[in-house]
């Protein structure tokens, strides 16, 4: 009877510790879990941070250009020597000119602009990649492996899913983009009070003012660079370019090549609409923007070149390239030398 005894409370003993040791193992899953997930906040925090400084920098010095590529893909320049009836316009005031547009709004607009595409694009990207069942677009140290080729063919189902979550991910970024920045890009092509006095013209309600007027038009050039910056650009270079020359070198020129080729030789068309979009909303000191009309009145005054020529893409590329087309390169090989520090600081914080 001792021996059953002292047997029943030995299995006893051992059921409980087995209990608690499960118990521990599931509470150390939560936590790890917890701070997987607080780690996942603060890359995004953390890159989206960087985005919208290195544009802040980047597009402020860029000025000149913008306000360049502005007023040559509008309504303002037509016929022979556009690039000289732009430059006549964009310095009529002095060399300072194109620097005095920029208000506090454009530079908060900047920051946020870069800022909430990146993150809304990684946000969109892992949500939809969990909810549709497929793999997240490549970053970082994934470009310069070898793609997955021992993983088995997707299914017509797979490869639809995989398809619409390609466009519906830098969509969503591209029309946050431009919530954040229409307005601000609006004040620097109208000038500060001119945009005051078509606003007022046109008595807008709280939400189209505060989106801007060609909001549409700008939203559809922010989706072709999002789907420039962080689509095409990661996916042809993990997949097509040669694994023996991959390196950070050879991803700064090939994401400026594609975003000079390919990005912007489509988005120019929408830069052209936007602008025209403006002036045809400035007219007579403020009308609702048709942009039926708008491309109907285009077309009729100058054929095809009033939406886009190679004078129009020329300026469209040097007011762009410098920041959007080295924007892949920042994001995957500059903001990841900063990030284990970062994580670093994050987990003695937490701990």
């Amino acid at each position: 009877k001792l021996r059953e005894l002292a047997a029943s409370r030995l299995v006893r003993t051992v059921t409980e510790d087995s209990i608690a040791l499960e118990a521990s193992r599931q509470a150390e899953a939560e936590v790890l879990q917890l701070h997987a997930s607080t780690e996942e906040s603060v890359k995004v925090a953390y890159r989206s941070t960087g985005l919208g400084i290195y544009a802040v920098v980047m597009r402020f010095a860029g000025m000149p250009l913008e306000r360049l590529a502005m007023v040559l893909n509008s309504s303002q320049v037509s016929g022979q020597g556009q690039l000289s009836q732009a430059a006549k316009i964009v310095f009529a005031d002095g060399a300072m000119a194109p620097f005095r547009t920029v208000g506090r709004a454009s530079l908060v607009a900047w920051f946020l602009q870069y800022s909430v595409m990146g993150c809304v694009f990684q946000v969109c990207d892992r949500a939809l990649s969990r909810l549709l069942g497929v793999r997240c677009i490549p970053y970082g140290e994934e470009l310069m492996r070898r793609p997955d080729e021992s993983a088995a063919p997707m299914s017509p189902s797979e490869q639809a899913r995989a398809a619409g979550k390609v466009v519906l991910a830098p969509l969503l970024s591209g029309c946050i983009e431009s919530s954040v920045s229409n307005r601000a890009e609006a004040q620097r092509f109208y000038g500060i009070d001119k945009l005051t006095a078509v606003e007022a013209k046109l008595g807008a309600n709280p939400v189209a003012r505060a989106l801007g007027p060609g909001f549409a038009a700008n939203a559809s050039r922010n989706f072709i660079m999002a789907s420039s910056s962080f689509v095409v650009t990661p996916v042809l270079y993990q997949r097509l370019y040669p694994q023996e020359k991959k390196d950070a070198q050879s991803l700064f020129w090939f994401g400026l090549g594609v975003n000079i080729f390919a990005g912007n030789a489509i988005a120019i068309t929408q830069q052209a609409l936007w602008g025209r979009a403006l002036d045809y909303a400035a007219a007579g000191g403020g009308r609702p923007i048709s942009y039926a009309a708008v491309v109907r009145e285009g077309l009729a005054a100058e054929g095809s070149a009033a939406f886009i020529t190679p004078t129009k893409w020329v300026a469209r590329v040097l007011m762009n390239a410098p920041v959007q087309g080295t924007l892949p390169w920042f994001y995957n090989e500059v903001l990841p030398l900063g990030e284990g520090r970062v994580l670093g600081a994050a987990r003695q914080i937490s701990a």
